[in-house]
């Protein structure tokens, strides 16, 4: 089992299957704005950066102040209207969660979500205070700026020899080798595994039960929580 104290958990795309809400809400945005449609996979590749971030990378040519705070406005108004139903949680997330939290690891989150939109979903969810802390792009730097890490780090009294990153972008990976942390691929969310291992991760996986099998010691306390359906 490997030997980490904290966990730093992307939000969407690795707990949060949110991806095709975040693509239809940047499409939506773009229309409105009158800007060239794009395909699929130039938006997922800036999923995991801060909104103003993204939007400059995918629009470069048009990226003026007035039009970032009007995609964003946009975008954001969108999303929001697509939350009425909440994003589902990755298959076996919440007792994954759960069965990490009772094995004694710290759990954080490290997101290019806003600091008002994490806070909905995290209220939405009775997760309020569920993580020993979060950090949103818009207090901080933009991955892959390994900023939001340090300070992840600084506040939990951690070494990044003891934390790991778990992130489904190749900004997520960036971040942690900045932050002088290993990290973990998640091959099931916005970029595929091939652009991940570029980055040199600790591990890779296909799904969430996967991290648990590497993480914790095989024992009655997965099996408590219901992790395989116990």
């Amino acid at each position: 089992m490997p030997d980490y104290e904290l966990l730093v958990f992307d939000w969407d795309g690795t707990l949060v299957d949110s991806v095709a809400r975040i693509v239809e809400s940047v499409r939506v945005a773009a229309d409105v704005c009158g800007l060239q449609q794009l395909d699929e996979a130039p938006i997922r590749g800036i999923i995991g950066l801060g909104l103003p971030e993204a939007i400059a990378t995918l629009y470069p040519e048009s990226a003026d102040g007035q039009m970032i705070e009007r995609f964003r406005t946009i975008y954001a108004e969108h999303y929001v209207a697509l939350e009425a139903e909440p994003t589902a949680l990755f298959p076996g997330v919440a007792d994954g969660l759960e069965a990490l939290r009772a094995a004694g690891y710290r759990l954080a989150v490290a997101t290019g979500k806003s600091r008002r939109g994490l806070q909905r979903v995290l209220a939405g969810r009775g997760w309020d205070s569920y993580f020993e802390i979060t950090r949103c792009a818009d207090e901080t730097a933009s991955k892959p700026d390994p900023l939001m890490l340090r300070e992840i780090l600084e506040y939990c009294s951690v070494s990044p020899q003891r934390a790991l990153m778990i992130g489904d972008s190749s900004f997520d990976l960036q971040m942690a080798r900045h932050a002088g942390m290993d990290s973990v691929a998640v091959g099931y969310g916005a970029q595929s595994l091939q652009c991940l291992q570029a980055f040199e991760p600790r591990w890779a996986i296909m799904s969430f039960a996967e991290l648990l099998d590497w993480l914790l010691p095989v024992g009655p306390a997965l099996t408590e929580v219901g992790v395989y359906g116990g």
